[in-house]
Formats: C-alpha cells, sequence, structure tokens
C-alpha cells in the first residue's frame, strides 16, 4: 500500500496570520492614531534583496503596516550603516526595523544588525533575541524559524521527547530554531556541512529541518518513516534541501517548497512588527 505525506500547507495558514494581523493593526490605528511602521533597510542593488523588500513592503500595505524603505549605496561602510540603523532605533515614529541581508562582503553584518534597537528587531536578528529565544524569554523570534515553530503547532506536532535533527547552523535559521526546537522538550542534533554520517543522523530524525541551502541534499530514502520534515531550503528552480518526491512517501508531514516556510517568515515578521508596535505605544497610550 503506497503511502503519500499530508502537506502542510504555509500559504494558507500565513494567510490568516496576515489576516489576524490587520485586524490588530487597524484595532490599534484605531485607538491611537498611529498605525504601526516596519523600515526596510537595503545596501546596494542586489536582485534578490530588491525583490524581497519590495515584496515585504506589499505584504506591509496589506496588513494595514506602513513602511519606510531606506536605499543605501552599495558603496556604504560598516560605520554608516550603523549609523542609519542607530537613527531608526531612535525613531519614535518606526516601530520595527528590517536589514535585508546580505549586505555585501565589505559590511560587518553582526556589527549592524547589533545596531538594531532590540525591541525593535522584528526580524529576531541581535544577539538580544537569540538569548531570549535561547531562555524562552519575551523577545521577537527570528522570522523563519518563528514560522516554523508555528507551522509544527498548527499540524499538532508534539515535541516533547521527539529527537528533532537540524540540518544547518545559521545564525538566523539553524541555530535559533534548533533553541526553540528545545525549548519545547525535543531532543536536539545539529547538523552541518562538517557532519560525518549525515544520512546516518538524519535516519533517526522524528522531526527533520533542512536549512541548509544545498538543493535536494536530503535524500528520501534517509527519511525516517512517519517523520516530519521542515524544508526550509530555497534554491533555483524552487527547488528545496530535501528531494520532496522521494521525501513524500516516507514523511508523514512535509512542507513543500514553495508554499511551505516561505510564506511563514513574512507573516511572522508583520506580526511581530505590530507586537513591536503595541509594546512601544502602550508608553504613549496606556
Amino acid at each position: 500500500m503506497s503511502h503519500t505525506a499530508q502537506l502542510m500547507d504555509g500559504t494558507s495558514l500565513a494567510k490568516r496570520l496576515v489576516e489576524e494581523t490587520a485586524a490588530k493593526a487597524a484595532e490599534m490605528a484605531r485607538r491611537t492614531g498611529t498605525s504601526p511602521c516596519l523600515a526596510t533597510v537595503l545596501v546596494g542593488e542586489d536582485p534578490a534583496s530588491v525583490t524581497y523588500v519590495r515584496m515585504k513592503r506589499a505584504r506591509c500595505a496589506k496588513a494595514g503596516i506602513q513602511s519606510r524603505h531606506i536605499a543605501l549605496p552599495a558603496t556604504t561602510t560598516t560605520a554608516e550603516l550603523i549609523d542609519t540603523l542607530a537613527e531608526l532605533s531612535d525613531d519614535p515614529d518606526v516601530h520595527g526595523i528590517l536589514l535585508q541581508h546580505p549586505c555585501g562582503p565589505h559590511i560587518d553584518e553582526r556589527a549592524a544588525f547589533e545596531a538594531i534597537a532590540p525591541e525593535k528587531d522584528v526580524d529576531g536578528v541581535t544577539m538580544r533575541s537569540f538569548a531570549a529565544m535561547s531562555f524562552s524569554l519575551p523577545g521577537f523570534a527570528s522570522c523563519t524559524p518563528g514560522g516554523i515553530m508555528r507551522l509544527l503547532e498548527e499540524y499538532n506536532v508534539d515535541l516533547a521527547g521527539k529527537h528533532a535533527v537540524v540540518v544547518g547552523r545559521s545564525a538566523i535559521l539553524g541555530k535559533p530554531v534548533g533553541m526553540l526546537l528545545l525549548a519545547r522538550d525535543a531532543t536536539l542534533t545539529y547538523c552541518h556541512s562538517r557532519t560525518t554520517d549525515l544520512s546516518e543522523i538524519v535516519r533517526e530524525a522524528d522531526v527533520l529541518v533542512a536549512a541548509v541551502g544545498q538543493p535536494r541534499l536530503i535524500r528520501g530514502e534517509d527519511i525516517k518513516p512517519g517523520a516530519v520534515v521542515i524544508d526550509a531550503g530555497y534554491n533555483p528552480g524552487n527547488v528545496g534541501d530535501v528531494d520532496f518526491d522521494t521525501a513524500l512517501t516516507r514523511a508523514r508531514l512535509i512542507t513543500p517548497v514553495p508554499g511551505g516556510v516561505g510564506p511563514m517568515t513574512i507573516a511572522v515578521l508583520l506580526a511581530q512588527t505590530v507586537a513591536a508596535a503595541a509594546n512601544q505605544l502602550v508608553l504613549q497610550h496606556p
């Protein structure tokens, strides 16, 4: 008897989350006279980054969130970028800040991220935000990991005691999603480009998060039967990090690419922008 995994529909869940966010933004504007505002900062004119920022600004408009875009030349220095981010952090009319990355090899991205005030770090990229995720303290999650956790909740995935394997260790995806899974009582293994016997470890995963940026790195035959597979990779040609067709016959739940994790990332960004605005405006309108 053939088996086909259930798809985890990020598009529908994201739509619902954005609708809820829009309602909160409208109520906030009615009550305080202020709409949430997200500032996006882009260094240079990388085509993919330009497209991402344009898409995020369009989604902001649909959700009733104002957006302010700061386009900086490719020659911008780290010091100049830090100054821009510090000014936005001090601006009471801006509630959330998104630095589109990568910024270019000449920019110290970590230094730039740390110039963002934690209360406006709606993309969850600062060390303060990572600490909050690690210690289950109030703060903003990195958006893709936050979206992954909401998907797992939506599909009633019980993480307690399950072996979660994260393939990837980036500062804004692999590392933080591991911390969020650990906080839900999963037993956690991190894998990466130096991991030996990756296939053997993947075969033990009750929950697999692929976030390494290598197309079809994870083979279907290495998926544990009945596993939950979250493919956070996005490679040219709409291809994820998991060989979807073969994984489909072994997993219990799986995210498609596109239409799985991607829509959730932007939905969480918008939700966190409205939450940040609410936190800041309550001081002005108790």
